[in-house]
């Protein structure tokens, strides 16, 4: 065997071990709270904290193993690469064991970031995104967004549309779609099965989201990531991926025309959720300001849980992952337009070849290069035809070369000349 051969035998070899280390890791399984815990809350008139206890997580399998796989790195790109996948696997595992402590909120922000951490551009944060979507939605209240009149579409018929969507792309390996009594979102999804929350109640737009977000992106790239017969670490969704992951889920909402702005507003909430939590707000204050949001005492249970789960419900230490969506969006957002800008269409289908970060394009490519990367079996409807994508991303491109304070000063001067109305 020659010196290139051992070297992919070596890669295949850590990327095995290091998809062995990913399997304890299972995190909202772990953080998951019992329905138990929201009844007693409403049973004390939603006044004292809930009251959680967390099964104690051993890390040391995964830290073992990871141990394993470093010992058989080098210096290369590639070699790098896995190194990275290996501090997030640790990472991931140590944060499971601090499970409602300080010490969880530390990992879970090294993790998945915090609504302050910078953009690539080193001064907006997804923090200030989410007050601006916040300002701009709220700018909207009297203006008729022609939506139809608010309906709740049950779960059975939401189901029913992902059914035959998920069959539509993935034929024999399409996952089974259940309803199921408890769930910690509306929705989950793994390459085998698609979980839809029985008690949540659905808008028009939801089923197209859903379909989007969980079986055209995290479904479709678990699959693809199955089907690396060499790169089994590809079919982990640690949470090195998760920014990237729930990104592309968002931007797959968006490019279809599937999202709204309850959706954008809900994701923003979430961001300006943490950072409340961050700052001190305990469980009660943050249930409290969902409830003045939205109206309804159960959904902001839940959106309370999803930003204290697993971290200190007095305050001050947080999960932080509910920030990744819109700053995983703007991330993949920008790199595709990025990738446009650059004549690099050629790489737009690595994106999907299994559960990866953005920044691990060059080294896939490499692998590639060295037959140890299959192209992704299963793409997105709007990657496989990417006609419109790319047409919107060459429009998007020049216009973000205009100077666009004296644009806007332009416009700004010509909108203050209408008086304003109601409609």
């Amino acid at each position: 065997m020659n010196k290139e051969e051992l070297e992919k035998e070596r890669f295949c070899k850590i990327s095995s071990i290091l998809y062995s280390a990913s399997q304890p890791i299972r995190i909202l399984s772990h953080l998951e709270w019992n329905r138990d815990i929201k009844r007693q809350f409403f049973g004390d008139k939603a006044k004292e904290l809930p009251k959680v206890n967390y099964l104690q997580f051993d890390p040391s399998k995964t830290l073992v193993l990871v141990n394993q796989a470093r010992s058989l790195l080098k210096n290369t790109d590639i070699d790098n690469w896995l190194e990275r996948v290996s501090i997030k696997l640790e990472y991931g595992a140590l944060m499971m064991a601090a499970a409602g402590t300080q010490k969880f909120y530390e990992f879970s922000e090294k993790l998945y970031g915090k609504p302050t951490n910078p953009f690539a551009d080193g001064k907006s944060t997804p923090l200030e995104l989410a007050n601006t979507f916040d300002k701009q939605i709220s700018s909207y209240a009297t203006y008729d967004l022609g939506a139809p009149p608010p309906m709740c579409y049950l779960a059975s018929d939401i189901a029913q549309q992902m059914q035959a969507a998920v069959v539509k792309m993935f034929g024999d390996e399409a996952p089974k779609v259940e309803i199921v009594d408890e769930l910690s979102a509306n929705a989950l999804a793994n390459p085998k099965l698609i979980r839809i929350r029985k008690t949540a109640c659905f808008t028009d737009l939801d089923a197209q989201q859903l379909i989007n977000h969980e079986a055209h992106i995290h479904v479709a790239t678990s699959i693809n990531g199955l089907n690396q017969p060499h790169l089994k670490i590809l079919a982990a969704g640690h949470p090195g991926t998760t920014k990237t992951q729930e990104g592309l889920a968002v931007f797959s909402e968006y490019i279809t025309n599937s999202i709204d702005l309850d959706r954008l507003r809900r994701l923003a909430d979430r961001i300006l959720a943490i950072q409340m939590a961050i700052e001190g707000a305990d469980f009660l204050d943050v249930y409290h300001y969902f409830l003045e949001r939205i109206g309804n005492e159960s959904q902001a249970y839940e959106n309370t849980r999803r930003v204290f789960r697993g971290g200190v419900l007095t305050g001050g230490a947080p999960f932080t992952k509910d920030g990744v969506y819109l700053e995983g969006f703007i991330r993949v957002h920008n790199f595709l337009k990025a990738i446009a800008a650059n004549g690099r269409a050629d790489c737009l289908k690595l994106l999907f070849c299994g559960k990866m970060d953005i920044e691990d394009i060059p080294v896939l490519y490499k692998l590639e290069e060295m037959g140890l990367c299959q192209p992704a079996k299963y793409l997105p409807p709007w990657v496989k035809d990417a006609r419109y994508l790319l047409s919107y991303l060459t429009c998007s491109e020049f216009i973000n070369k205009m100077d666009m304070t004296k644009n806007y000063a332009h416009y700004d001067e010509l909108l203050h000349s209408i008086p304003k109305t109601l409609n």
